[in-house]
């Protein structure tokens, strides 16, 4: 299964419903809160309907467990408030596996299965993004992980999460943070990342940036990295820039889920010219040894320079290959 992992607002569901468009590819939404917002809250999946109206969802929830329950529900969460936090990742890093593990990533594993085959697809997609979740999956042996590992400029990211937005599943905001504490969550997100490489995880990286650059280019060299030689053409791609989006049964995530039919694929640089100053130097001033390392200047230039180094780099390689 491929795992989507990065800090929020820096691309992932925009990657995942590309990827999702690819044959044999099951995209499943951000399944960590699957428990929650999906079998408790019965927010509605990506094609509109409540969680437990979709069909999808129903067949894959029977397929795994007999079906949904709120006791299931509430069980995966008391595991996952125990052991799915970003502070256990060093001891996960280590082997260190904690009483109750294997029952929650056997959860997870069972969703992954049963929707591989609702779906008669090959691969499911998991944009749950966190890191400390990959590492809990990393654990399985039934599970056979790839991440990959989504950056964006932190200055922009950390402007997305500046930003008062609304979830269009039940009107409520979205979680604001200030400049400051969305610099810590994306080096310590980041840097946990790296670590999983190191340890030996399957790990590729790619830039929000160069995505939105060339998404043909990108997502080509990505898919030959995941295995999918045979979907370079990509027919979902009407033009450089613009993309075809159909229905995904995705059970959490950023609103973009929702969207249907054509899609312009063009990179958000408000940040540019809405951010503070102040946040902007404060951001760079925090963040630059990683900045530096994943290719982005700390001076604040029109364009992220790219065009002369790879898409994607793969976890462990030196990181100026990522540039």
């Amino acid at each position: 299964m491929v795992f989507i992992g990065g800090l929020g607002r820096s691309g992932t569901t925009l990657l995942e419903r590309l990827l999702g468009e690819v044959p044999g590819v099951v995209p499943l939404g951000e399944v960590v809160h699957l428990w929650e917002r999906g079998v408790c809250a019965q927010e509605p999946c990506g094609c509109g309907e409540p969680f437990s109206s979709c069909h999808f969802w129903r067949r894959v929830g029977l397929r795994a467990f007999g079906g949904w329950s709120p006791g299931l529900a509430d069980r995966v969460l008391t595991l996952r408030r125990k052991l799915d936090r970003t502070r256990h990742i060093p001891a996960l890093a280590r082997s260190h596996r904690r009483p109750g593990l294997s029952g929650y990533t056997r959860a997870y594993s069972r969703v992954y299965e049963a929707a591989v085959q609702v779906a008669a697809g090959t691969v499911v997609l998991d944009s749950s993004k966190h890191a400390s979740l990959a590492f809990c999956l990393s654990t399985s042996p039934v599970v056979d992980l790839t991440v990959v590992h989504v950056v964006r400029d932190p200055r922009a990211v950390a402007h997305s999460w500046y930003r008062r937005v609304a979830r269009p599943e039940n009107g409520a905001r979205m979680t604001r943070w200030r400049p400051w504490r969305t610099c810590v969550h994306w080096i310590v997100q980041n840097f946990a990342f790296e670590l999983l490489a190191r340890r030996g995880g399957a790990v590729v990286r790619v830039r929000y940036e160069d995505l939105l650059a060339d998404p043909r280019g990108a997502l080509g060299m990505l898919l030959t990295r995941l295995g999918f030689d045979g979907a370079a053409d990509l027919p979902f791609l009407r033009s450089g820039h613009l993309a075809e989006l159909s229905t995904a049964h995705t059970c959490a995530g950023n609103p973009m889920r929702f969207t249907t039919g054509p899609l312009p694929l063009t990179r958000d640089d408000s940040w540019r010219a809405e951010m503070a100053r102040r946040h902007r130097w404060l951001v760079a001033a925090l963040t630059w040894p990683l900045m530096l390392q994943y290719g982005y200047s700390v001076r604040e230039r029109q364009a992220v320079e790219s065009a002369a180094a790879p898409w994607l780099a793969a976890g462990g390689v030196a990181a100026q290959e990522c540039r």
